[in-house]
């Protein structure tokens, strides 16, 4: 996610990082050349490049820039969902870490559970960035906070977050079995992480379920080809500026076409998706307050404008 303050006047138009410009201009750039080419043929052999009347362009750039529109508010929600998924299970990680506080009125092993939970969360949510990223290494703290057979166990599991969501509810059964929880107690506990579960389920939901391609398609397809064929429309009223026209406009449509790709996917790696490892360090931070540690990781902070 882009971390920012907005820029002056100047640097609107100047900045480049944290844009999708680095993507698309390639693009830009052709639909540009082609322009200039159509215009320098047309004066050189108006028979050989006729040119076209620009109404129809007109019509099709204004369906075109509504169903980008549609596109791009279906992907914003996608966008939005995921960061609310994370919010609730920031929320509930806060909710275990308090109300396991009635163990601490026990002997010391109901203790050491307490701090059992509230360690398999950490290694939860830094589990569940591995998990949605798809990535193939463990984190330090998984490495550190599981045993060996448990990090094996990890690794080989198809659904690692499910995984340790079972280690949680072994540790609350064992807690139960040995009268450090009520019935109701454990009720309220294992809703917590249930609810935990939910949120896994929803972001492996988003993940495993893009937007319609043939949908994706049809737009892709079309916004190429308004782009490539608008000079023929352009040069007859506009001449020699007409590159510069096509250009704005090519950059506008594959923009919003390129925003729409990465706000789709939004647990991935790119600028202005979900910095869910970000997330995932404030809700170890706040963890580990609640078991009383001093020496604390830092909170996540951007790099170059882009936090992750």
């Amino acid at each position: 996610m882009i971390v920012r303050e907005t820029p002056n006047i100047l640097r609107l138009f100047l900045e480049v990082r944290g844009s999708v410009i680095r993507r698309i201009y390639p693009r830009v750039l052709i639909v540009m050349v082609m322009s200039a080419i159509v215009v320098w043929a047309h004066i050189r052999d108006p028979k050989l490049v006729p040119l076209v009347d620009g109404a129809p362009f007109y019509l099709i750039g204004l369906t075109l820039s509504i169903f980008l529109g549609f596109r791009n508010n279906a992907c914003y929600d996608r966008w939005w969902e995921g960061r609310r998924l994370w919010g609730h299970l920031l929320a509930r990680s806060r909710d275990l870490a308090r109300q396991t506080l009635i163990l601490q009125q026990h002997e010391e092993p109901a203790a050491a559970g307490r701090e059992r939970l509230i360690r398999l969360n950490i290694v939860l949510v830094e589990d569940l960035v591995r998990h949605l990223r798809y990535g193939d290494r463990l984190s330090q703290n998984v490495e550190t906070l599981l045993s060996r057979e448990e990090q094996h166990q990890l690794l080989q599991s198809s659904n690692s977050p499910n995984y340790i969501l079972q280690l949680m509810g072994e540790c609350l059964s064992r807690l139960s079995g040995k009268g450090y929880l009520t019935d109701i107690e454990f009720g309220i506990l294992d809703r917590t992480v249930s609810g935990m579960n939910d949120v896994i389920a929803g972001c492996e939901r988003l993940r495993n379920t893009p937007v319609p391609f043939g949908y994706t398609l049809l737009l892709h397809r079309t916004a190429y080809l308004f782009c490539f064929l608008l000079p023929f429309g352009l040069a007859n009223m506009l001449g020699p500026i007409t590159p510069l026209a096509a250009g704005i406009i090519a950059y506008t449509f594959f923009g919003l076409d390129a925003l729409g790709d990465e706000l789709e996917m939004p647990f991935g790696t790119m600028p202005n998706d979900l910095p869910i490892a970000a997330i995932a360090r404030s809700i170890e931070i706040t963890l580990r307050e609640a078991l009383g540690e001093k020496e604390l990781p830092e909170m996540a902070v951007p790099v170059d404008s882009v936090l992750l």
